[in-house]
């Protein structure tokens, strides 16, 4: 009975690209965001957005996401994250949804840029609307 054994490089090998994938899944797992500073933070793996909350225009509930073209990123059962071109007006969208069956919020900032989000879970979709909502008006009335 001959049996080669494995080296230990192909072992080290396969144990390190399963953390690699680990890792890459729990980042892109779910959004992350904070409103701090006199902005809105959102990443979701390598996908990030920085923006001031006086550059916010507009913050609104939508159904469902229009039809665009993907630049990069990608789909995975209901979730939906990454960069997208608008096929109306040519311009960068970010995508960060956690779930596609849930209502999603529209951020417009810097005039016409657009961005679409929510979280896995309704009522914190609901919150950050709402803290959005609140922050967009306290600019507005310091204006």
């Amino acid at each position: 009975m001959n049996r080669k054994k494995r080296h230990w490089l192909w072992n080290v090998l396969i144990v390190l690209t399963l953390i690699v994938c680990l890792l890459a899944f729990v980042a892109h797992y779910k959004n992350w965001y904070k409103v701090e500073e006199g902005e809105f933070k959102i990443f979701s793996g390598i996908y990030r957005q920085n923006i001031p909350i006086t550059e916010i225009d507009s913050v609104l509930f939508v159904e469902k996401l229009p039809e665009m073209e993907r630049s990069s990123g990608f789909s995975w059962l209901a979730k939906e994250k990454g960069v997208f071109k608008d096929s109306i007006h040519q311009t960068k969208v970010y995508v960060f949804v956690d779930d596609l069956r849930q209502q999603k919020i529209k951020l417009v900032h810097h005039d016409t840029l657009k961005m679409y989000f929510n979280a896995q879970d309704s009522v914190e979709t609901q919150k950050i609307y709402a803290i959005l909502q609140s922050k967009m008006m306290d600019s507005l009335k310091n204006r």
